[in-house]
């Protein structure tokens, strides 16, 4: 029996692999990934593991111990270099070649790399995996200014890290404000108080133009306007591109990202994607989207396993985020995708408020700074369908709560 094939070991193919089991699936499972180590989670890398709060133990999902009682053939330093939907098998890099009876592609994302002159000198880093945080981590002992170009979740949450840590950050972002993809502006705004506040410089409407270095290292990061700012490590966050050349070489539908449909399986029947590399209609969104979260890559990975073991359950679940800078948390549910106005609940003067997103009267999005409660039950109202008007959700003082029974 040809089994179950997962190509990609991080949150989306370790969930597959799982969730197969749980579902009763009993054929062969094998799991492949590039990395030499056991699949393991990446939110923390940026924040605690880095700030050294806790250790690699900590952030794997499972310990070996775990693959092996559930019959999970984990195949870490491997890379599939080929898929024949026909023959039904990928190749290895080593020659090998792996039969499956359903396909799961997890290939996830990686991060988009600087196109400018001297991007390739040490100390120019990019966070993405455990080796990129470790290798972070000892320049950031020695360093004493920092330049992070970049000012999204990624970005902002490593200047954080380096402050914390008495380092020197510059923060340089191309749009007109942070986080500007992802949040209203007044979340930017507050995040750029916070950074500020804590001895961060952020640059908006700013481009890096070239990494300036001596002897193979670099020195500084020049801008389009001819600044010149000192550096002796520049991390970059400028965004993640889907891995999914495996599918396109194979004839699979792509667009940005794998496309799938509700089930999470692809234009060729028995190969399935999910997580970071996989764009679908979210029910939250209306379009084709592809969703960068643990939320997401969870979630549809478990209704990949579902229907691979023969239990239909579509993707239906409400998308939330997060992220943690200094010690304020930012929590998301739903998308603001469509979303045509909001109102504010709380005072942002404060430190703690929330932003209720309307669609034609429908709540479609909260995003809460520390306001752990709105977040709670404004996640609980989008999975019930529920929609408080926009005066009760502006209102501190009104119980959202009461609207659930």
């Amino acid at each position: 029996m040809a089994g179950v094939v997962i190509v990609g070991a991080g949150q989306a193919g370790y969930q597959v692999a799982e969730s197969l089991r749980t579902e009763g699936y009993e054929g062969p499972i094998t799991l492949v990934g590039e990395e030499s180590v056991l699949p393991y989670q990446r939110p923390p890398l940026s924040k605690d593991y880095l700030l050294g709060r806790i250790d690699a133990e900590r952030i794997l999902y499972r310990p070996m111990e775990f693959y092996r009682q559930n019959d999970i053939d984990l195949r870490l330093e491997t890379r599939v270099v080929d898929l024949d939907p026909a023959r039904k098998c990928v190749q290895l890099a080593s020659g090998d070649t792996l039969n499956f009876e359903a396909l799961v592609l997890a290939t996830g994302a990686r991060v988009r790399r600087l196109s400018i002159t001297g991007a390739d000198l040490r100390g120019v880093c990019y966070l993405r995996t455990l080796a990129d945080v470790d290798d972070i981590g000892a320049r950031l002992e020695k360093a004493r200014q920092v330049v992070v170009i970049g000012a999204g979740f990624i970005g902002l949450e490593f200047a954080s890290v380096a402050r914390k840590s008495g380092k020197l950050v510059t923060v340089l972002e191309a749009m007109d404000r942070v986080m500007a993809r992802v949040v209203e502006p007044e979340l930017s705004d507050f995040f750029t108080r916070l950074h500020k506040s804590h001895g961060v410089d952020i640059v908006c409407n700013a481009q890096a133009d070239e990494v300036i270095g001596e002897g193979g290292r670099v020195t500084g990061v020049k801008t389009v306007d001819g600044k010149l700012l000192k550096a002796d490590l520049v991390v970059v966050g400028i965004g993640v591109v889907p891995n999914m050349e495996l599918a396109e070489q194979a004839g699979i539908d792509c667009g940005n990202g794998i496309i799938v449909d509700g089930f999470g399986e692809t234009s060729a029947a028995g190969i399935y994607a999910c997580g970071d590399c996989a764009s679908y209609v979210h029910p939250f969104a209306g379009e084709a989207i592809r969703l960068e979260s643990v939320q997401n890559a969870g979630d549809q990975a478990r209704a990949v396993a579902a229907k691979i073991a023969g239990h239909d359950k579509p993707y239906m679940a409400v998308p939330w985020f997060w992220s943690d800078q200094y010690d304020v948390k930012l929590q998301m549910a739903g998308l603001t995708i469509g979303c045509d106005s909001h109102v504010v609940r709380g005072d942002p003067d404060s430190g703690h408020f929330s932003l209720f997103h309307y669609k034609n009267d429908r709540l479609r999005a909260v995003e809460a700074v520390a306001q752990p409660r709105d977040y709670i039950v404004g996640r609980m109202l989008l999975e019930k369908g529920i929609s408080p008007d926009r005066q009760q959700a502006a209102e501190p003082d009104f119980n959202l709560k009461t609207l659930l029974s």
